[in-house]
C-alpha cells in the first residue's frame, strides 16, 4: 500500500514534460506514492472556460502534496474568465510561503558557496490583482496586513533558526513606509523576541545589488510578494538559471510544489526541456512530507549528473529531457 497520495498536475507547455519526469525519478529512488492526475491552466481554460476545474480541487485537497508543472499566463487584457492557475490554487489553499532555495550547483558560470533561502509572502502584496483604470490612468492596490506578515515573519525566522541563525527583512519602507512600514515593523517585532536570531534590514534595491556582488552574506531573506518573485528569479540567475530552480508554496494545510521556470512554449513537446526544477520541487516536496532519506538521495544524484554529464541545452549541453532523466535514475542506482 502507497504511503503517499500525490497530486500531478502537468499544467501547460513543457509541464507535460518535466512532471513525467519526475515521477520517473520518485519511483525510480523508490518514494511510495499513489498518484493522481490532475488539470489546471491556461491550456485547460481554452478547452473548458475555466483555469482550474472541481476535480482538481478535489485532488489537492484529498493528497498529502502537489508538484505543478508550469503554467501559462497571458500577457495583456485577460481573456474572460481566466485566471492564473497556480497564483490561484495559492490563494484558496492559503499557501502564505513561498519557499525558493538558492544553492550552488556544479553548472557552468554559477557563484560559489551560495546557500541562500528567499522567503516570500505569497497572499498579499500587489498580487491581490486589485486594479481598476480611469481613462489614462490606471491604479494598482497593494494590500499589507499585520496578521499576514507577522505569520510569514514567524515562517522565515523558524526556518533561520533551523539554518544559520541570520535573517534579512528585504523592504522598500523608505518610499512605502505605511505598507512596508508596517511589513518591516511587524517582522521585526517578532524577530526581537527570538533568541538567538540575527537580525538585519534592507531596501530592496540595495538587496538587488547585494545578491549580484556578495550573495554568500545571506542564509535566509523575507519580502512581499512581487520583491519576492523577482529577487528569487535574480538568485536563480547566480546558481544556473531557472531551469534548475525550484520552489514550494507551503501553507498551514497544503503544500504544492514547482519549478519556477514558465511553460517555455517556444520548445514545448519538442523533448528537450530540462526536467531538472521539477525534480528539484520533488525534493522539496520530499523534505516537507517527511522523507529526508528519499530527498537527500535525489538531490546527489542530481548533482551527479550535473557534474558529469550529460546536461541539458540550458546549461550548455546537448541532452534531452529524457536523456537527462534517465542519468539521474542511473544515478541513483
Amino acid at each position: 500500500m502507497a504511503t503517499y497520495r500525490i497530486c500531478l498536475i502537468e499544467g501547460d507547455g513543457i509541464g507535460h514534460e518535466v512532471i513525467p519526469a519526475a515521477r520517473r525519478v520518485l519511483d525510480a529512488a523508490g518514494f511510495s506514492a499513489e498518484y493522481i492526475d490532475a488539470e489546471a491552466g491556461y491550456e485547460y481554460y481554452l478547452d473548458h472556460g475555466t483555469s482550474v476545474p472541481q476535480a482538481t480541487y478535489d485532488a489537492v485537497e484529498n493528497t498529502h502534496a502537489t508538484l505543478f508543472g508550469a503554467a501559462t499566463s497571458p500577457s495583456g487584457e485577460k481573456p474572460a474568465g481566466f485566471f492564473g492557475a497556480i497564483r490561484h490554487l495559492r490563494q484558496k489553499y492559503g499557501l502564505y510561503a513561498n519557499v525558493r532555495p538558492t544553492r550552488t550547483r556544479p553548472v557552468p558560470g554559477a557563484y560559489e558557496n551560495v546557500d541562500l533561502v528567499i522567503v516570500r509572502e505569497n497572499t498579499q502584496g500587489l498580487y491581490v490583482e486589485q486594479e481598476r483604470r480611469y481613462g489614462d490612468t490606471a491604479i494598482a492596490d497593494t494590500v499589507i496586513t499585520k496578521d499576514a506578515s507577522l505569520r510569514i515573519g514567524q515562517f522565515a525566522a523558524n526556518l533561520a533558526m533551523k539554518r544559520g541563525r541570520r535573517l534579512t527583512v528585504v523592504h522598500k519602507a523608505n518610499v512605502l513606509p505605511v505598507t512596508q512600514g508596517l511589513f518591516l515593523n511587524t517582522i521585526l517585532d517578532h524577530a526581537a523576541t527570538v533568541d538567538g536570531l540575527n537580525t538585519s534590514t534592507m531596501i530592496v534595491d540595495n538587496a538587488a545589488m547585494q545578491l549580484v556582488r556578495n550573495p554568500q552574506q545571506f542564509d535566509v531573506m523575507v519580502m512581499t510578494n512581487m520583491f519576492g518573485d523577482i529577487l528569487s528569479d535574480l538568485a536563480a540567475g547566480l546558481v544556473g538559471g531557472l531551469g534548475i530552480a525550484a520552489s514550494g508554496n507551503v501553507g498551514d494545510q497544503f503544500g504544492i510544489f514547482e519549478s519556477v521556470h514558465g511553460s517555455a512554449p517556444d520548445i514545448a513537446g519538442q523533448g528537450v526541456s530540462n526536467p531538472t526544477a521539477t525534480i528539484l520541487a520533488a525534493v522539496l516536496m520530499l523534505d516537507h512530507l517527511g522523507d529526508h532519506e528519499t530527498a537527500r538521495r535525489i538531490d546527489t544524484a542530481v548533482n551527479k549528473v550535473l557534474t558529469e554529464g550529460p546536461r541539458t541545452r540550458d546549461l550548455g549541453g546537448t541532452a534531452g529531457t529524457d536523456e537527462f532523466t534517465n542519468a539521474v535514475i542511473k544515478a541513483l542506482a
